[in-house]
């Protein structure tokens, strides 16, 4: 009950996704712009 090291030593999701943000981020808004002008071209 005491034993408490298995906690202090998990690693928190966001913390190990933080250090990719520079190269997702862009990455995703790329995508996002090319979807949209797609659907704009495909609605006209």
């Amino acid at each position: 009950m005491s034993d408490h090291s298995h906690a202090t030593e998990s690693t928190d999701v966001v913390e190990s996704i933080v250090p990719l943000m520079p190269i997702v981020l862009p990455i995703g808004g790329a995508v996002l712009i090319f979807l949209l002008a797609f659907i704009a071209v495909f609605m006209a």
